[in-house]
């Protein structure tokens, strides 16, 4: 029987890595993202066309999102789906309008909601994986709220997941990306350059994430590896949330930090 991951926001660095390393697993990677042109570029750059496939579809939107289920259950049993498509806009409470709150929330929580619903039946019957990138974000508070409450709801989501579906052997779990570097930080970096050496000293391994930490977190998630892993949260972090050596050093006086 041919397998099926899905991957949506596939046309970033990120789903790209995650729909490289699923294919390690599967014999199909489904990358799905609302930019069409965007999703057959990143397919094509993993140099498989007869594996990886483009399929353009709005994840806020339900129709969209039940034709892509349908196109996905054509294809073969789906063992996979990684909701990896978000964004982040106003970068505080003071600068939020309420349709970048309810954009927000729509990409980065309702959006796994929909691909559920449409995808529940495919994934009872393969007993498949469900992994929801989150962010650190949702955990703690490094900026654009919207956003960030969109993730903590995610996580929430996850949960409630992993226990309602669990009976039919779907795990639903978590994963947690601290700054990763990718093109969405380009214009970051344009406008500072040093924002990346800046960004390490937060960051107990003096670095930030690179899509592929990411791609494999989701590849142990989804695999036997992890069977009996559901409903869980993995920081993909470099050690931001465990906590700050500076401040260890603040507060300790200890140069060992």
């Amino acid at each position: 029987m041919t397998t099926l991951a899905i991957v949506t926001g596939a046309a970033g660095d990120i789903g790209r890595a995650i729909a490289e390393r699923l294919a390690d697993s599967h014999d199909l990677i489904l990358m799905v993202d609302i930019d069409a042109a965007a999703a057959e570029k990143a397919a094509a750059l993993l140099g498989a066309p007869d594996r990886f496939i483009a399929h353009a579809a709005d994840v806020t939107d339900e129709a969209s999102v039940e034709a892509m289920a349908e196109v996905a259950a054509s294809l073969g049993a789906v063992k996979t789906l990684v909701n990896n498509a978000g964004a982040a806009r106003a970068v505080s409470l003071q600068a939020t309008s309420a349709e970048d709150w309810r954009k927000d929330m729509a990409l980065n929580c309702e959006a796994a909601f929909l691909t559920l619903k449409a995808l529940a039946e495919p994934l009872k019957a393969a007993r498949g994986a469900i992994v929801n990138i989150a962010s650190v974000n949702g955990m703690q508070i490094f900026g654009h709220p919207a956003y960030s409450a969109a993730k903590a709801a995610l996580l929430h989501f996850t949960r409630a997941t992993a226990v309602e579906y669990g009976k039919f052997g779907i795990r639903a779990n978590a994963i947690a990306p601290g700054t990763v570097r990718t093109q969405a930080w380009n214009a970051r970096a344009d406008a500072n350059p040093n924002v990346f050496e800046e960004a390490k000293r937060w960051y107990p391994l003096r670095r930030v994430v690179d899509p592929a930490d990411v791609a494999h977190a989701v590849a142990f998630l989804a695999s036997p590896m992890a069977a009996a892993i559901t409903g869980v949260c993995l920081p993909v972090d470099c050690g931001l949330t465990a906590g700050q050596a500076e401040l260890a050093r603040t507060f300790s006086q200890s140069d060992d930090y």
